[in-house]
């Protein structure tokens, strides 16, 4: 009973406490609350945000700068390589600073990026998001990010800037390594297993990019959004609502993104409107870095930083960060000018306090810093690891195979060929500590074990006579080696080529933030090299090391196999080199099709009838393989499927199937369910995911797969506006990919429209039941 009692009146101090603060501030005290401060920043080519270099200014001493206190301290271990012993105590040091020496001795909350993984030195890295997606796992993502919220956690760092919750829409954006798949359903189902990790740490996290980045013009990063209303409420506020929703994410991060000429951190219909109004979200919305400038200097509604900082706070973004550039000084003489009410200031500022409260940063006892870690800190253990490695291993996915996979090397001579083969860059994704900030610190070490692919080889075939030549590089056209390495394969049993992507920053890599392409080929003269090892008639095995989905059709077709790894973290290279073993059975499935050309761009598989190839046009845009796909050195056969056959339009529909692995060794199905809406009064997508399960088979073992699919799942945006679904007739299927059906059922919708609340269930229940 005690304990029942003792919460509600914390709550109840805490939020007396947010109230005397709130009542007691000058206005340059509450201004300090809505603002980050950034340190230690290399201006000489570190260059990790956009525009960082013309928007961040001039340094700052931390004590002048938090005279009046300070909101958030911006990246205190992600900006440069720190040991992290050393940054956990000089940021507690700071937190007592502001304890004592500024008027209200309030802290300040202390933000990292967290993507793959804490962005710091010698920190566990994990693949890329589209790596959690190829996976199917919600429960191993929401493992992974408990994992890192209680890395963040016992260093003093309280909010995670992740996970992206962006729907991909266009390959040839930069960003899609960082987000998790093109299907709207598993973006939520993905995104809101790590939310729930992380925060299951008391670690905030925090949702991007809060919304319609992903859908910009030709896949330029940056560039403006057109997007119908219907689009945007169907496709890609889905993942953010569940997130909020559904798992309860604490902070929220605006999009750089214009939607129709608005940009979203000016516009108070999302920000607010969705965001609190109908969804109901209490958290903190805080700005993408400099976003709220960028109304000024970028998209041009803003006449200078004062007129940004007011439509922002207006719109309902309650904290600039990564520093001060327009909640300051320009805001402060809005106020005094009547151009904005404090009111405003004080509706974020609440928010602010609150979340602070709620992290025990406002209580009397609060102690900066965290209990010491038996033996130090260690950012990288041995059970971060084996998570590491598991994740990677349930990610990569067989594209294609002839029966040269698993490889039997033994005795035989293994010629692995390509840019990728000995580059440990090839693992990481462009927001992993070691591609966003060490390439800015030249001689120093990743501080982690990371080995490459070929030295992961070496040591998972010890019996293979293995030799190496690079060929060619990633993007440097240089075609100077290609002839060394076309010999080297011509003269071994198996060739393997490992092909891909670099990742970087703005320009400097071939997949990352600001690194868009215009063509989906293979950067530089990887396909020569690949087409001259092909040439030689020797089985070859091609893996893709890569942040997006590439246009290979010749590839996929005259490979022996196919290979397909998104940056698959520190443990990824073994993950590979098991896979090609048989020593790990794959499993992974494409979160993103593979495209045929770069014409079919953009394209998603949740296109309508009219997307789909036809007379009118000379371009196919199908994909060569289609989401959902996904190879195994085993078979899954299916039988049984049962679809309720009528309900109520607005009621769920049950389903189920058995699966059973009809090979000789245990492996992972990943048992897809789809819906179509036959006829409606708008245009649908002619499939679109419902459920999925990822189901642990030994040989001969068989389960029944129980799917309840909600009716929100079926619904769309009428003609009128409302969310709503129609009687009428729906398929529903099981299929192996969006192409590839197994199994159908006609269900019938009966009864009236039904327009939703927005209190009905959002996801599909799934339980798995033996079957023999």
């Amino acid at each position: 009973m005690p304990a029942r009692v003792e919460q509600p009146e914390r709550d109840e101090r805490r939020s007396r406490r947010v109230e005397e603060l709130l009542a007691e501030m000058s206005l340059d005290e509450k201004l300090a609350q809505l603002v980050g401060v950034w340190l230690n920043v290399n201006r000489e080519e570190g260059v990790v945000a956009p525009l960082q270099d013309s928007m961040q200014g001039e340094d700052v001493e931390f004590e002048s700068f938090a005279k009046d206190g300070v909101g958030q301290i911006t990246r205190h271990f992600g900006t440069r390589p720190v040991d992290p012993e050393w940054a956990r105590t000089s940021l507690a040091a700071r937190q007592r600073w502001l304890r004592e020496n500024t008027r209200l001795g309030i802290p300040a909350l202390a933000h990292e990026e967290c993507l793959t993984g804490l962005a710091a030195w010698r920190a566990t890295t994990y693949p890329v998001p589209p790596a959690w997606g190829a996976s199917f796992d919600p429960a191993l993502v929401e493992e992974m990010g408990r994992r890192i919220g209680e890395s963040m956690r016992s260093l003093g760092v309280h909010q995670g800037l992740a996970p992206v919750l962006d729907v991909i829409r266009d390959q040839r954006w930069g960003r899609v390594e960082e987000c998790i798949s093109e299907d709207p359903y598993e973006v939520a189902t993905i995104g809101a297993a790590y939310v729930r990790g992380v925060q299951s740490t008391g670690v905030i996290a925090t949702l991007k990019h809060f919304v319609g980045y992903s859908n910009s013009r030709a896949g330029r990063n940056l560039a403006p959004v057109h997007a119908g209303a219907r689009e945007v409420a169907d496709t890609l506020l889905f993942p953010f609502e569940v997130a909020v929703r559904d798992a309860g994410a604490g902070s929220v991060m605006n999009s750089y993104a214009e939607i129709d000429g608005v940009p979203i951190a000016a516009d108070e219909h999302y920000l607010t409107g969705v965001l609190r109004e109908q969804w109901g979200f209490e958290g903190t919305v805080v700005a993408d870095y400099f976003a709220v400038a960028f109304l000024h200097t970028l998209h041009a509604v803003a006449r200078d930083a004062g007129d940004a900082a007011v439509q922002a706070l207006t719109a309902g973004i309650d904290v600039e960060l990564p520093t001060g550039v327009a909640y300051l000084e320009p805001l402060k003489e809005a106020v005094a000018e009547g151009r904005v009410d404090e009111a405003l200031i004080d509706r974020a500022l609440r928010r602010v306090l609150r979340q602070k409260a709620e992290l025990g940063l406002l209580d009397d006892d609060y102690d900066p810093e965290p209990p010491a870690p038996e033996g130090g800190v260690d950012l990288d253990d041995p059970a971060s690891r084996d998570l590491a490695r598991r994740l990677a291993e349930e990610s990569v996915i067989l594209l294609t195979n002839d029966g040269v996979l698993p490889l039997q090397a033994d005795g035989r001579k293994v010629a692995v060929v390509g840019p990728n083969a000995d580059e440990v860059a090839a693992l990481f994704g462009c927001y992993s500590f070691v591609q966003h900030v060490l390439p800015h610190f030249a001689g120093v070490e990743p501080g982690i074990a990371a080995p490459t692919l070929l030295e992961a080889l070496r040591a998972e075939l010890p019996g293979a006579h293995i030799t190496a030549e690079k060929g060619t590089g990633v993007d440097d056209g240089d075609r100077a080696g290609i002839p060394a390495a076309a010999r080297l394969a011509a003269e071994s049993d198996v060739a393997i080529v490992v092909l891909g992507d670099r990742s970087g920053l703005f320009g400097r890599g071939t997949s990352g933030e600001g690194c868009d392409a215009e063509s989906l080929d293979l950067p530089g003269a990887q396909r020569e090299l690949a087409e001259a090892v092909l040439a030689t008639g020797t089985p070859t095995v091609v893996v893709l090391m890569t942040g997006r989905a590439y246009a290979v059709p010749e590839i996929i077709e005259g490979a022996a196999a196919v290979v397909q790894a998104y940056f698959p973290g520190e443990e990824g290279a073994g993950a590979i080199a098991r896979v090609l073993s048989g020593a790990v059975n794959p499993s992974g499935r494409l979160p993103m099709s593979m495209p045929r050309a770069t014409a079919g761009q953009p394209y998603s598989y949740l296109h309508p009838k009219l997307g789909a190839a036809g007379s009118v046009s000379n371009i196919d845009p199908a994909p060569v393989l289609a989401f959902g796909h996904g190879l195994s050195y085993t078979r899954f056969e299916y039988a049984g499927l049962t679809v309720t056959d009528e309900v109520e339009a607005g009621q769920p529909i049950r389903c189920s199937v058995v699966v059973r692995n009809a090979g000789d060794r245990a492996g992972a199905e990943v048992v897809q369910v789809y819906a179509s809406d036959r006829i409606a009064s708008v245009t649908r997508p002619l499939a679109q995911l419902v459920g999925y399960a990822r189901v642990e088979l030994a040989p001969g073992q068989s389960a029944r797969v129980v799917f309840d699919v909600p009716a929100r799942l079926l619904s769309f945006t009428g003609r009128d506006g409302r969310r709503v679904v129609e009687p009428g007739e729906v398929g529903v299927s099981v299929r192996r990919s969006a192409a590839d059906v197994v199994d159908e059922r006609t269900v019938v919708l009966t009864g009236q429209v039904y327009a939703f609340t927005g209190s009905e269930r959002r996801l599909t229940d799934v339980s798995i039941e033996a079957d023999n």
